[in-house]
């Protein structure tokens, strides 16, 4: 079996961070020993209460289901463990989920989630849209109480969504990471969608809506 704690010895910090921030990538013993060596150096790593268990736990599920190793002289020499996926995992980029946020920003919380859930990064999903639910419902009462106008109110919740999610979210739950980016046509259209789907809906609700009698 490969001696990852010395192989993560001789790494610098951020390599190791790398086996943590893209563990889906890597083997369970890998990322393992990446954090008890950051650990070792000193470095505390968000949420390790959780993702150690997490990991070893893994890490016994994997070596149980290992097949019995062949003797030294009949195996080849062992590959490196890659470093990574060449293009990283697919996710949409900052740029479509900002721009698209902006006319609304629903679709961009939908995008942001589901590059989060590929991640695995179950806590920053659960703080999305428990984020979206406050949006929403702010914007609801500043159109009901305030009586404010809602193309100023739209505009100003879905720039304030898009700064949220681009540099708050990404940054805490993804930051800089090698990913492919997911094409922007099929939100676009699906934001159109939408769009009409809440004006529609507001309509409805009867929250006045320029342009409609």
């Amino acid at each position: 079996m490969e001696d990852y704690a010395a192989k993560m010895a001789g790494k610098p910090d951020a390599e190791l961070q790398r086996y943590l921030d893209r563990r889906a990538e890597y083997r369970e013993e890998a990322v393992l020993a990446a954090l008890t060596e950051l650990e070792r150096r000193g470095h505390v790593v968000p949420g390790v209460a959780a993702l150690r268990p997490e990991l070893e736990a893994a890490a016994r599920v994997a070596a149980s289901a290992a097949p019995p190793a062949a003797p030294s002289w009949a195996r080849a020499e062992e590959p490196e463990e890659p470093e990574a996926a060449d293009n990283g995992p697919a996710l949409y980029s900052p740029g479509t989920i900002a721009i698209l946020s902006v006319l609304s920003y629903p679709v961009g919380a939908v995008l942001m989630l589901l590059n989060l859930l590929r991640l695995r990064r179950y806590g920053g999903a659960a703080l999305l849209l428990a984020l979206s639910v406050v949006m929403f419902s702010a914007h609801l009462w500043l159109l009901f109480n305030l009586g404010l106008n809602p193309n100023v109110v739209g505009l100003c919740s879905n720039i304030a969504a898009a700064l949220i999610y681009v540099f708050v979210l990404w940054p805490y739950f993804i930051g800089a990471r090698t990913y492919q980016a997911r094409s922007w046509l099929p939100p676009l259209i699906i934001t159109f969608a939408l769009v009409l789907l809440l004006m529609m809906l507001a309509q409805s609700m009867g929250v006045p809506m320029p342009g409609l009698k």
